[in-house]
């Protein structure tokens, strides 16, 4: 990369404009510039919407970069895999690569060719394979590649069309031509970055968007939808189809455009999981039952789509039956899976014939010359202009271009393909208060109109890459908005410019998707588990630095924390010393609070949909900054004081998730699962340590009274009704029996029973659900205890902490199974009204 920046230049330069045309070449062509080296016509207006002075130019420039990144951190996207800080592919940069309309022309013309050339290749490598007999294609590029799917030979897909969207990566030579040095077709990525780049780089400079007369792409958007749900209502039989969006879930580098493409095309954004296969057709699980889904964009590669036919490399991400449903011709798959050896370069140097004999013309781009070494003779000839080449594996993932290495082809010489370094143009991109001219090569897309014909996005990524004849590799790097300018009329269709009547409001308060509501009952279980462990650890700290509990109190400490996972699998035997000690420790090593704050943030990472970015950013904070204080680096480890205080951050930082899950989420049926969930764990929990603190003996002295009190977080209230009054039919009443105190039984147990009751059941089925719990408060009421002394009190109270901890754990499982398995009722579908 070359460094450009206005301050190098003399200060003769009286615009940008001068300056930048002042420039000497890079030895490359140049895109800014016109065919005889001058400052192209399009840059010219770029530049006049800017100041003309180079130095307000160079501060201009330099906020709207700042700009840009505060755009992408407002957005909460950050462009990092969850839960970790790795950066991903495609980071938008601030200035864009201006596509001239000829130069346009002859790509849009070239990239349509090549889309229907592949669609019929792939019509004819499962269906008669007419290439392989007629030697255009040798059979090992086929057979031997793990992208052809030998279980669909044989299947037609619903109107015959296997590719919806194709992905072409081009590079333009010294000779200003535009060559094809890759191909995508297996979901090809990057159509959520585009999306993204052109809406942040053409906010940027609104000026020069308008001035250019940019093309505008929903048409193209609008298209790719038209043409699944086209194939998707033969699947169904029925008009109105059902679609989604399939995505490896929020582990996934590409989650972020995978959301983002998702919302824009308005389909919702589903992971394998919430798929099911049931007689050969497949089935979106929702709260509301099993929703039949018709047609699939998918964004996740072949070899993870069907477990059950792909065992060794589909991993969890797949659906189990996916390709009998397909094979059944019940479903659209955009794209049909099986096209992987589409992307092997070393059919690049077979599909001139192939075109010749599919289509009957010539390749109107070029491609990259490439030999497969599986032909002797093509291995024999190039084997002396080796160091000239690159090394491409024909049949794995594309790493990247190889130094050639003869001894390792002999080996195997079908296994790679040798093929010419791409040369690259360069683009200017704004780095650091300076301009510098990198490598770029282009991503653009075609689309399927579903009539057999194919439109090319007019956008796409220019992306940078490190060096002029480096390969694009399928991800990484920064990529420029490709801003194709049309001499003709703008596009202005929009997919939000429809006026929006009363059946669009209601098909958007939709029903929740089963993982949806899932991860929401689980993020109010771990909220409300990691409140507990961090009030416990907090307790048994406070008294083991106090002093020596009584022996009662320690046990049940002891009883308690391990049951919460704050020790080890033996817990400590002896005096409060050995306890904090075991405790501090398990604590340092993430154990216990760490685990919980950690599921916390896995949970809440597959919700990012539904969080505000402040809710998001502090549960993936709170569990990093008790890391940091618990393991400093370069210090002692912490002693209990330290522990503490960390504990006393993290619990008021989870005060405000809790704030934020009660005030600031939109109340729908996920939310509801969110408060069972919740509320579940806190009877659980509260009714365990009622109980293990009775039969521990620590119940009704003023020490371990006022542990169970702690753990209620409701020792205030007490003092303020029961001053210092120990009497164990006092923690009944206001741990039990009061149902205006959120952490007693009666309370707890009458909004469990109230969310569950709105959630979208019959009310047997609610009924049924309930049974297990009493059915109207704790389950004991002042009148029956009134002549109980306190040794029956104890027991009655041990035997329905008991029972109501098993009742909880065992609503949790039918609730599993009721609304996130679907296993009671196979059958049930909900159909849209």
């Amino acid at each position: 990369m070359s460094a450009v920046t206005p301050h190098s230049r003399p200060r003769a330069a009286a615009s940008a404009a001068d300056w930048l045309a002042r420039l000497p070449p890079t030895g490359t062509l140049d895109e800014w510039r016109a065919p005889d080296r001058s400052l192209s016509p399009s840059w010219q207006r770029f530049l006049a919407t800017l100041p003309a002075r180079p130095q307000a130019f160079s501060a201009e420039l330099q906020r709207r970069a700042q700009q840009l990144a505060q755009q992408l951190r407002t957005d909460a996207t950050t462009h990092n895999v969850h839960g970790t800080e790795q950066s991903l592919s495609w980071t938008p940069e601030l200035l864009p690569l201006v596509m001239e309309p000829a130069d346009w022309a002859a790509i849009e013309r070239g990239v349509a060719q090549r889309a229907q050339l592949l669609q019929l290749i792939l019509a004819d490598a499962y269906g008669e394979q007419r290439l392989l007999q007629r030697a255009l294609l040798p059979p090992a590029l086929l057979f031997r590649h793990p992208g052809y799917l030998r279980p669909l030979h044989g299947f037609t897909p619903p109107g015959g069309q296997f590719l919806h969207v194709v992905a072409f990566e081009l590079a333009r030579g010294p000779d200003g031509r535009w060559w094809v040095t890759a191909q995508r077709t297996r979901g090809p990525a990057g159509l959520g970055h585009v999306l993204q780049h052109r809406l942040i780089v053409s906010r940027l400079f609104p000026e020069a968007y308008e001035q250019l007369r940019v093309q505008h792409m929903a048409s193209s958007f609008r298209r790719l939808l038209q043409s699944l749900r086209a194939q998707a209502a033969l699947a169904a039989g029925d008009a109105h189809p059902r679609l989604a969006l399939l995505t490896p879930g929020p582990d996934a580098p590409g989650y972020f455009e995978h959301a983002y493409l998702a919302r824009y095309l308005g389909l919702p954004l589903v992971e394998g999981g919430d798929l099911t296969v049931r007689g050969e057709r497949l089935y979106l699980k929702m709260l509301e039952g099993l929703a039949p889904v018709h047609g699939l964009l998918r964004l996740i590669d072949d070899a993870q789509c069907d477990p059950l036919e792909q065992e060794e490399h589909a991993g969890d991400q797949g659906v189990p039956g996916l390709l009998q449903v397909l094979r059944a011709g019940r479903l659209a798959l955009a794209n049909a899976p099986g096209s992987g050896f589409l992307e092997s370069p070393a059919l690049s140097g077979f599909l001139p014939g192939i075109a010749q004999a599919l289509l009957g013309q010539p390749l109107l781009l070029p491609t990259l010359a490439s030999w497969w070494c599986g032909e002797a003779a093509a291995w024999q000839g190039v084997q002396p202009h080796l160091p000239k080449l690159c090394m491409r594996p024909s049949f794995g993932p594309d790493g990247g271009a190889l130094r050639p290495d003869a001894g390792r082809i002999q080996e195997d010489p079908e296994a790679w393909t040798l093929q010419e370094h791409p040369g690259r143009s360069r683009a200017l991109r704004w780095r650091e208060g300076r301009l510098e001219a990198v490598p770029v090569g282009l991503r653009v897309y075609a689309v399927a109109d579903g009539a057999g014909h194919w439109q090319v996005l007019p956008s796409g990524l220019a992306r940078v890459t490190g060096e002029a004849d480096a390969p694009l590799l399928p991800g990484g790097g920064s990529a420029l908005d490709l801003w194709v300018r049309t001499d003709g009329t703008v596009d202005t269709f929009s997919m939000l410019t429809r006026r929006l009547g009363v059946d669009d409001i209601l098909a958007r308060r939709g029903p929740v998707a089963s993982r949806t509501a899932e991860s929401l009952y689980w993020l109010g279980r771990y909220t409300e588990r990691a409140e507990q462990a961090v009030r416990l650890a907090r307790a048994a700290l406070r008294r083991t630095q106090e002093g020596e509990p009584s022996p009662p109190v320690l046990r049940a400490l002891r009883a308690l924390l391990q049951r919460a996972g704050l020790l080890g699998a033996q817990a400590p035997a002896g005096a409060r010393t050995s306890l904090q000690r075991a405790l501090v420790k398990a604590l340092a090593e993430d154990n216990g609070v760490g685990a919980q704050l950690a599921a916390l943030s896995r949970s809440a990472g597959s919700l990012r949909e539904r969080l505000s970015p402040e809710q998001w950013g502090l549960m993936r904070r709170m569990g990093r900054d008790l890391h940091a204080a618990l393991l400093p680096q370069g210090r002692a480890a912490p002693g209990a004081a330290e522990v503490l205080r960390a504990l006393d951050a993290v619990a008021v930082q989870l005060a405000a998730v809790t704030g934020a899950q009660s005030d600031r989420m939109t109340r729908d049926f996920g939310w509801r699962l969110l408060a069972v969930g919740r509320h579940l764990e806190r009877l659980v929990s509260h009714a365990t340590q009622f109980g293990v603190l009775l039969r521990e003996g620590a119940l009704g002295q003023p020490e371990g009274n006022a542990l169970l009190l702690e753990l209620y977080d409701s020792t205030i209230t007490f003092r303020a009704r029961y001053q210092q009054h120990q009497d164990l039919i006092a923690l009944v009443d206001l741990l039990v029996l009061d149902d205006n105190n959120p952490r007693a039984w009666a309370c707890v147990l009458r909004r469990l029973r109230t969310e569950l009751r709105k959630l979208p059941i019959a009310p047997e089925v609610a009924d049924e659900l309930l049974a297990g719990l009493p059915a109207q408060g704790p389950g004991l009421t002042l009148q029956a205890i009134s002549g109980l002394d306190d040794e029956a009190l104890r027991q009655s109270l041990a035997a329905l902490s008991t029972q109501l901890a098993a009742a909880g754990a065992q609503l949790s499982d039918d609730i599993g199974k009721r609304f996130f398995a679907h296993v009671s009722d196979p059958l049930q579908t909900h159909e849209p009204a």
